[in-house]
């Protein structure tokens, strides 16, 4: 990957991980990277690295799934084709009501949405997701989201 100046780096990257340019801007003091496969590396040890409430508020920033917002089209274009590409855009009311639920109980159990790499999904296999991961404690979930959020920032990379 070609060398560029900080404010070109986290203009492309700064989006990679939600609402989080911070870890653009330290991967960018670790470049230049070889290839995306290097960046994406360095940017989930970035992460790995922070301190826990950095860490908790990487998490915060992801969005509910199929709240009124993604269904208004209010996310961010990746967030909004993110959800979009695993169907909660297209839920049955049936659907919607079960995920707003767990979804609700999950953000009440943990302290953060439900993050998922949606991509990876079907609207069924998010809930049945969720309804095991409620059952998990609170710091099984933390390290599974930032494994989930690592899997989106990927498929992100990649789409850039």
């Amino acid at each position: 990957m070609p060398s560029v100046d900080r404010d070109a780096f986290v203009a492309r990257y700064g989006g990679v991980f939600e609402h989080s340019p911070w870890v653009a801007e330290e991967a960018w003091e670790e470049g230049p990277f070889a290839d995306q496969a290097a960046l994406h590396a360095a940017m989930t040890e970035i992460v790995a690295g922070a301190p826990r409430e950095r860490r908790l508020a990487l998490i915060r920033a992801h969005p509910e799934l199929a709240d009124r917002a993604a269904i208004a089209g209010e996310h961010g274009a990746a967030s909004a084709g993110e959800q979009a590409a695993a169907g909660l855009d297209r839920l049955t009311p049936s659907q919607h009501a079960r995920l707003t639920l767990l979804t609700a109980g999950y953000r009440e159990r943990f302290g953060f949405p439900f993050v998922v790499c949606a991509r990876e999904h079907t609207p069924d296999s998010i809930i049945a997701a969720v309804t095991e991961r409620l059952r998990h404690s609170a710091a099984q979930e933390e390290e599974i989201a930032l494994a989930e959020i690592a899997k989106i920032a990927k498929l992100r990379l990649e789409d850039l």
